[in-house]
Order: structure tokens, then C-alpha cells, then sequence
């Protein structure tokens, strides 16, 4: 929201400086995000009339002309602009003028100067030259009636100051000048200036013939016929000269008419081609199959959701946002119907973002309008329409649907002392609402306060209390100490917290990203194979348009923008949040009815194993290493890897990842069609855990010092190809009845190569031979070489039952 300080004065003007004025908007909740002058500074500049002008007798594009300056005597001056002409009137700088920084960044002094062999006593100045506008196409024009002499600094009010709002949805009445001005003044308690409203009286009595047939999208429809208006009327500079420090820039006269209205009073409105009306008006929700030709060039199509105003023939606005092209106003319109309205939030709500744009009208309408005004603000915008462009107005037709009923609201006063934090009286609070023009009834230490139409924003009793305190002043609020004890809270020995997981990935060499829960459908679909991810109804970005299920695609992205950007390694995680469709998931204060939201863990590695050194043989990150961080992060609990699909994995170098006898996520490279599809040569080795048991962790035992020594044998057998190390082990495990088998480790598996000297070293193709080394100790006593050679035995019986392993000579 922007707007001139000038015109917010107009209609409330309390002792305050521009500075403190823009405190005081601040530390009520309407943020001064930016604060400059209307123009920079120069000075020694007036206006002036042109009153000769005759060629240049060495330059063929200069002119010289005669101006006068209202000192009695002209100046001559030499211009080149294309638009000097006699009876113009534009900026002068006298000799000793400063104008504002050119190109160089120094300050221009004027002094009397030669062009081309003709003396120049000054300079006819263009709105670039003097800082005020990009318009260097010429001189700037001014008003014919403009007083020839009148520092052009007062005249145009180029001591003005900018204000810039930033204001939060429940705001939707600040945002006009008059709405701000109503809330300066209940802060202040300086005089608010509420114009009178004209009543213009009618000179005919056509009325356009308006149903409206949904009353869930237009609470109250006003409007009337203006006739035989001339077209070509000017903007005045005046209303040019605030819309422009609005932010907004003039257009013509009716459509900068309406605009200024808006800014004045909050009030967007409309203004139709009454010819290009075929027959009456309906105020409808749109239907399928129906498109509409926008005034931004954009034809777009409607829906049973959206709002419509449409005639006999066709769509002619989308309703609180936007007008057709086909009932513009433009240089041929000699009648007009002018409309101004109540709708519905709700039902303007998120419409423009369907069609990807945005308005001031559909911002506006969305956080709610007064629907109280709608006859005065037509009254003021015909009054403006009859000053600059004529014609003659008919009655007002104003249909009352469907309007907002204020229900009272009840503020416990020491509810209120108790959430503001200071001691407050019954009497406060009610002089406070009723600043802010709200209705209150006093009770036994309980105020009804009804809103008023134009504050759509209070609805319960913390939105009451926001408005006292705000009354208050932030800035008046105490400074109280928390009074009750801070004690921390013992964690139990066996859970640890999500920062110590992340230090701990951070220790081997990853970076924490935080990515938005909303991703790409095709993420959804591609990567976790979710066929139906949970939509959402109204999403920031079109590419933003589901709840991820999976941290996987958040990763991926993040090594896209990567390596996009040529890195070379990267290392990433995120712990977040996924969301799933679950039929038992309870609504309550942390959770959707249907919706399930685990925490999980993800991590993802790309690049060289190691960061390019001389030491270590350079090489891709693989599996393993992926693995061996996971299992870090786990110790000293053994996770299970089992072989297992996964939409965003590699078929073959995938696992399922199993911990305590429950499945906790997976593990894997990346599937080459996704690689490749990406552009990556490699593929890049990801997992993603569910995070409750990471949080678990098993307390360290202390253990006796052994007194008898480990007793180590090695044993080489050749077992079929498919058994895996998991099944191996387990079996010699299982095997050791007496409990003095200690460790099993494998260190080495031979192979032979396919098709060259095959059962070389005993090995048959379709065999392997592994080399296991089983480290024995008995805790009482030494072990003899009978209890080793049973022990050894146990377990050679327990692979050839089991797995057909057979000794390898």
C-alpha cells in the first residue's frame, strides 16, 4: 500500500513529524516499510511559459526560445526538445539553479552558458532532468492556468513524502487513505476529516435491469447509468499527480476515476461501455465451457467457481477482479453504467491466482470491503465522473442480497490484562475499542463489542485484545521477566535429540537442507510412486502443487540446482516431515483427520568419495559408502540390509534397511532412468529412514576385561552364489550352542572369472568361496583343542545342512 503523506493529512493531521508519523503507524501493526521523498532535491526551478520561439541559426534541432519566468523581463533560452512551442508551459531553472544528480552522480549548477554561438540565460527542464519521472522525451507539460513564476516545488508539492505500508491480511481496512487516516486518528486522537458524501442528483430515470442470481457471491450490487460523457476529457493533474504516488498510472479519465476512489476510499469499482451491453445484467457463478476476453489481454476460461457478471450474450467481468474487453471504456463511449458492490471474500478468494495474476480490486475484495458504503462511494465517483467529463446521471439502483450480520464479540477484561501482560482496567479497554468506532456494551468485567461493518478481521476475543494492545502501544507494553522457574527437563539416557542426529551427519561431511513440504506432482508420481499424493486446494506455485511423501525428490532437486551450478561434490540431508494419506489418523490440536505426518531422515551423496587430495586414489562415491555412514548413524545397533524395490532406486543396488525385527526405510543408488533423465553420468546414492528409532539408542554396558585369550580359526567353503552374507552369518551364529563363538567376520570371497578357466582353485561356476574367521573365548577357562575342533565342527554341519557349503580343499 502506497500513497502520498499529503493526502493522508488531508484526513487526519495530528502534530507529529513524517518520522514519527511513521513510528506511530509501525508500532500499531501497519509496518512503514519504506519512507522516501516525492522528488529529489534541487532547487532555484519555476514555471514558465514559452512566449516565442524561433529557429536557431547554427543547429538545425535547437530552438531559442523566449520565456517568461513571471520577473517582467524574458529569458532567453535554447532548448532542443521536440514539444517547445509557443504558449507551452514547463519547468524553468534560472541561472544558479541546482538540479538533481545526472549520470556522472554530481549535482548539475546552471549558469549562463552559449550553444552554438547563442547565449542561454537558463534551462527548459524535462521530468527525467528534474528527477520526477523516466519521461525524457521532452518537456515536462504543465497546466495552462499553472502560475508563470510559483516555485515548481510548491506548485507540484515536490516536498512531499512517500509512505509504504506493509500490511498483513487482517488489515484488509487499512487499505486506502481514509482507512489508514481512521486508524491514525483513534491512535492519536487527532480530528478525522470524513468528507461529506454528495448526493447527486439524477436527470433522468433509466435504470440497467441487474439480477442477481447468487447471493453467496454478491452480498449487495449498486449502480447507475451515466449518459452523453465526453470521452476525451483530461485527467486533471492534480488526480494524476496522487495516483502516480500511489504506485499507479493514469490511463484514461473514467478508469482513473475509479482507481482514485479505490486508493481514497478502498472502494474498487467498474465502470462499463453501457452500449456494449446487450440487454440487462446478471451476477452469476460462472459455467463450465465458458471463456471470457480480460482488459489484460488474457482470455481465460470459468468454472462453477468462479464469479461471473455476464449480459444477455455473453461474459462481461470476472466478478471482483477484472473487467472484460468487449464493455471497456475507451474513446468512443458516450454512456456508462458505473458499478460498485459487495463480495464475498470467500467467494474472490485465490480466483486470480487460478488465471496467474493478481489485482488491486480481487486484493482487495478477498480480505473483505465495507459493504455499508457501496451508495456513498458511488455518489463520489459520479460526482468525479460529472466534474471531468460531463454528463448526465440517472438513479441509483441498489439491490441489498445478502450481507455480512455482526455478531458481538465478548472481551474479558482480565482475560485481556492477562495475555497483554500488564494490569489493565475495564474503563482502558472500552475507551480503547471505542476509538476504533466499535459498538461496546459494558458487563461485570466483560465487554460486547460488535464490529462494524468494515472490519471483517474481528471475530473472536484474542482479535479484541490484539486491538487494545495495539491501542496501547507495543512500545508501553512492560518488560516483565518470566516469574515461574526454568527447569530443564532430564531426557532419558537411551533417546537422544534431533541435534544430536544432525551433528552427527554434519561430522561425516553433510550439509542440512530445508526444502518446502509442497513438490511437483511428477516427484510423487516418478519417485515415490505415490499415484495419488495429497493435493493441495490452493498452491503457491503451479509446480508447488502436492504434499510430498517422501524426502527423496527435496534432495534430488537440491543436487540439481547443484550441479547445474557445476559442484563438483555434494553432500546433503534433511530431517522433515512427509505426508500420507491414513484413513486411522485422528483430527486433533496436532493432527489432520486422515492425513499421517512421520518424521523421517534423508541423506544424499554425489561426486568424489573423498574431497581431491594426494593421498587417496581419487573415485565415485558408491553403496558402501552411503552404507557405512548409515550404519555410523546407527551404532552400535546392527541394522539388517535386505535386497528390495523402490521406485527412485536402482533395481539391483537397492536395500531395505531393518532394525530390531522392523523396517525402517530404504537405501540405494539412484534408477538410471532417472539419471538419466536428470543429465547425470553418475548416480548419485541416497537413503531415507523413518526417525522415532533413530532416536533410540542402547546404553553402553561395561564389560570385564577378559582373562583367558580369543582362540582364532579360519575356514574356507564354497557355497552356492545366491546365499547372502546375512544368511551365511546367521547360520553360524545359530550354530554355537556353547556359547563361546565370540565373532564371525567374512574377509574374503572368491570367485572365478566366467568363461576362463572356470573350477580353477576347486570353484565351480555358479559357486563362490568364502573365508570366514571365527574368534572363540571361554570366559572361565582356557579352551582346549577338542572344544575348538566341536565348535568348528558344529558350525561346518550347520553350513552343509542348511546351505549345501561344502569344505574347500
Amino acid at each position: 500500500m502506497q500513497f502520498p503523506e499529503s493526502w493522508l493529512r488531508e484526513f487526519c493531521n495530528p502534530p507529529l513529524s513524517s518520522q514519527q508519523l511513521a513510528d506511530t503507524l509501525t508500532m500499531a501493526g501497519l509496518e512503514v516499510e519504506e519512507r522516501r521523498p516525492a522528488a529529489p532535491p534541487f532547487t532555484g526551478v519555476v514555471v514558465a511559459r514559452i512566449e516565442h520561439v524561433a529557429p536557431h541559426p547554427q543547429a538545425e534541432r535547437l530552438r531559442v526560445c523566449q520565456v517568461d519566468v513571471g520577473a517582467g523581463e524574458r529569458l532567453q533560452i535554447v532548448c532542443g526538445a521536440p514539444n517547445a512551442r509557443v504558449g507551452l508551459v514547463a519547468p524553468c531553472a534560472l541561472v544558479g539553479a541546482v538540479l538533481p544528480p545526472g549520470a556522472d552522480g554530481q549535482p548539475l549548477q546552471i549558469g549562463l552558458g552559449q550553444l552554438r554561438g547563442v547565449p542561454s540565460h537558463g534551462m527548459l527542464c524535462s521530468a527525467q532532468e528534474l528527477g520526477i519521472a523516466d519521461d525524457a522525451a521532452g518537456l515536462l507539460e504543465l497546466p495552462a492556468e499553472a502560475p508563470v513564476g510559483q516555485d515548481l516545488r510548491a506548485y507540484l508539492q515536490l516536498d512531499d513524502t512517500i509512505f509504504t505500508l506493509k500490511l498483513t491480511t487482517n488489515l484488509a481496512h487499512c487499505l486506502s487513505v481514509y482507512g489508514v487516516a481512521r486508524e491514525l486518528a483513534a491512535l492519536t486522537g487527532a480530528a478525522l476529516h470524513t468528507p461529506p458524501w454528495p448526493q447527486v442528483a439524477p436527470t433522468h430515470t433509466e435504470v440497467l435491469p441487474v439480477q442477481v442470481q447468487a447471493p453467496d457471491l454478491c452480498g449487495r450490487f449498486s449502480g447507475r447509468i451515466v449518459r452523453g460523457i465526453d470521452p476525451q476529457a483530461r485527467t486533471p493533474g492534480w488526480m494524476v499527480q496522487r495516483l502516480a504516488r500511489c504506485g499507479q498510472r493514469s490511463v484514461s479519465a473514467l478508469v482513473d476515476i475509479s482507481n482514485y476512489v479505490m486508493f481514497e476510499f478502498g472502494r474498487p469499482s467498474h465502470i462499463f461501455d453501457l452500449a456494449q451491453i446487450e440487454g440487462g445484467l446478471q451476477v452469476r457463478w460462472g459455467r463450465a465451457g465458458e471463456t471470457l476476453p480480460l482488459l489484460n489481454g488474457q482470455t481465460v476460461a470459468v468454472d462453477e467457481q468462479v464469479g461471473v457478471i455476464a449480459d444477455a450474450q455473453a461474459l462481461e467481468s470476472l466478478a471482483g477482479i477484472m473487467g472484460g474487453a468487449a464493455t471497456a471504456v475507451g474513446a468512443a463511449t458516450r454512456d456508462v453504467f458505473v458499478e460498485a458492490a459487495f463480495w464475498w471474500p470467500q467467494a474472490i478468494a485465490g480466483r486470480s491466482r487460478r488465471y496467474h495474476f493478481s489485482t488491486d480490486a480481487g486484493h482487495r475484495f478477498e480480505r473483505g470491503v465495507d459493504p455499508a458504503t457501496t451508495v456513498e462511494h458511488l455518489e463520489r465517483i459520479t460526482e468525479l465522473i460529472l466534474q471531468i467529463c460531463g454528463g448526465q446521471p440517472g438513479p441509483i439502483a441498489d439491490q441489498i442480497i445478502n450481507l455480512p450480520q455482526p455478531q458481538a464479540v465478548a472481551l474479558r477484561v482480565a482475560r485481556a490484562a492477562k495475555v497483554i501482560g500488564m494490569p489493565l482496567t475495564q474503563e482502558q479497554c472500552a475507551q480503547a475499542l471505542r476509538r476504533l468506532g466499535l459498538e461496546v456494551k459494558e458487563g461485570q468485567g466483560i465487554l460486547s463489542v460488535t464490529p462494524p461493518s468494515h472490519r471483517f478481521d474481528l471475530q473472536i476475543e484474542e482479535d479484541l485484545i490484539e486491538e487494545v494492545a495495539r491501542l496501547i502501544g507495543y512500545q508501553n507494553l512492560p518488560h516483565t521477566p518470566p516469574q515461574a522457574p526454568v527447569t530443564a527437563l532430564p531426557r532419558p539416557e537411551r533417546r537422544r535429540g534431533l541435534y544430536a542426529l544432525r551433528r552427527q551427519l554434519a561430522q561425516r561431511g553433510y550439509q542440512e537442507t530445508i526444502n518446502f513440504s509442497f513438490v511437483q506432482e511428477r516427484w510423487e508420481r516418478d519417485w515415490a510412486g505415490n499415484a495419488e499424493p495429497i493435493a493441495l486446494l490452493n498452491p503457491i506455485a503451479s509446480q508447488m502443487s502436492v504434499m510430498r511423501s517422501s524426502l527423496m525428490g527435496s534432495l534430488l532437486a537440491v543436487l540439481k540446482f547443484n550441479t547445474d551450478r557445476k559442484a563438483e561434490r555434494v553432500r546433503v540431508f534433511e530431517l522433515g516431515r512427509v505426508f500420507a494419506h491414513d484413513a486411522t489418523v485422528p483430527d486433533g490440536p496436532y493432527s489432520v483427520a486422515g492425513v499421517a505426518q512421520p518424521l523421517r531422515v534423508a541423506a544424499l551423496a554425489w561426486g568424489e568419495a573423498q574431497p581431491q587430495q594426494w593421498g587417496v586414489a581419487a573415485r565415485s562415491v558408491d553403496f558402501y559408502d552411503l552404507k557405512g555412514d548409515l550404519q555410523a548413524l546407527l551404532a552400535p545397533r546392527q541394522p539388517r540390509f535386505e535386497p528390495a524395490a523402490h521406485p527412485a532406486l536402482h533395481p539391483g543396488r537397492c536395500a531395505q534397511v531393518w532394525l530390531a525385527g522392523q523396517a525402517i526405510g530404504y537405501i540405494g543408488e539412484l534408477h538410471p532412468r532417472w539419471r538419466q533423465q536428470e543429465g547425470w553420468q553418475q548416480a548419485p546414492v541416497l537413503f531415507e529412514l523413518e526417525l522415532a528409532p533413530l532416536l533410540q539408542r542402547e546404553l553402553v554396558q561395561a564389560q570385564p576385561v577378559p582373562r583367558h585369550q580369543p582362540v582364532q580359526r579360519d575356514l574356507a567353503v564354497l557355497l552356492p552364489e545366491r546365499v547372502t552374507h546375512d544368511a551365511l552369518l546367521a547360520v553360524v551364529r545359530a550354530a554355537d550352542g556353547s556359547g563361546w563363538l565370540k565373532d564371525v567376520c567374512l574377509f574374503d570371497i572368491y570367485r572365478p572369472k566366467l568363461g576362463h578357466n572356470a573350477g580353477a582353485g576347486g570353484v565351480a561356476e555358479g559357486d563362490k568361496s568364502c573365508a570366514l574367521r571365527l574368534t572363540l573365548e571361554r570366559d572361565d577357562a582356557n579352551l582346549t583343542d577338542a572344544q575348538i575342533e566341536s565348535v568348528v565342527q558344529s558350525v561346518l554341519a550347520a553350513l552343509s545342512a542348511q546351505l549345501q557349503a561344502r569344505l574347500r580343499a
